[in-house]
């Protein structure tokens, strides 16, 4: 019509006509992606609650009652977890994987095969350590870890390994063993008795020529503060 103007604009033929495209929401994407990341919090919170009662008896045993605790005993912090790649062997020469002493909190004596008059009484004691804790005792497993090649005499392997509660008689060399043990300074590693938690980390040192008493105490302490967490057997 004469006079209006139209609605419609006018194209120019060499003009090119164009057309914005626009990406679309992927909503399956979005939903794998929130499963992922509400499958790996639930992990994480299921972890937190299994380590809780550990964090929380340790936290109260060393840091909470620091007066009150008067341990004989060093205690070494932080904690030193047994290397999983300790080269472990019986006493027959198979090799023997370090987990597998997980589970049990472990008195470690550190002897040369030839075991002479202080090795045959670190094992004694540590026998006696054992059993006087009572009805704890079966949480505790003996450990005698020899950094030599030395035959151990027939008679004395018979004794520490009769049943009911016999010793792990394993062979380590002593360089491997010196990564994760250490003795008091001046000392050698076979001077002292080693505690062991159940988490195989070594986390007390005994004295060298110990008061059993004494340590016996020491060794109730740490069964006491692991009692909410810690079962007999592994």
């Amino acid at each position: 019509m004469s006079g209006s103007n139209s609605s419609v604009p006018a194209v120019t033929p060499d003009e090119p006509l164009t057309l914005a495209v626009h990406s679309l929401p992927e909503p399956r994407l979005h939903d794998d992606t929130r499963r992922t990341v509400s499958g790996r919090i639930k992990m994480l919170l299921v972890l937190a609650a299994c380590a809780a009662p550990v964090v929380a008896s340790y936290f109260a045993y060393f840091v909470l009652r620091p007066q009150a605790r008067t341990n004989y005993s060093t205690l070494i912090e932080p904690t030193r977890p047994m290397p999983s790649s300790l080269p472990l062997s019986d006493i027959n020469g198979r090799s023997v994987q370090a987990r597998s002493l997980g589970g049990q909190w472990l008195i470690v004596v550190v002897a040369g095969g030839a075991c002479d008059g202080s090795c045959e009484k670190a094992l004694y004691l540590q026998r006696q350590l054992r059993e006087m804790t009572g009805r704890e005792r079966d949480r505790i497993d003996k450990v005698w870890l020899i950094p030599d090649d030395a035959a151990v005499r027939p008679e004395l392997l018979a004794a520490v390994t009769a049943a009911p509660a016999p010793v792990w008689v394993l062979r380590v060399p002593r360089e491997a063993l010196a990564a994760w043990l250490q003795p008091a300074p001046g000392e050698t590693l076979e001077r002292h008795l080693y505690i062991v938690d159940p988490m195989g980390k070594w986390m007390m040192r005994a004295p060298a020529d110990p008061e059993p008493a004494r340590l016996k105490r020491d060794i109730e302490r740490l069964l006491r503060a692991s009692s909410s967490w810690d079962r007999a057997g592994r």
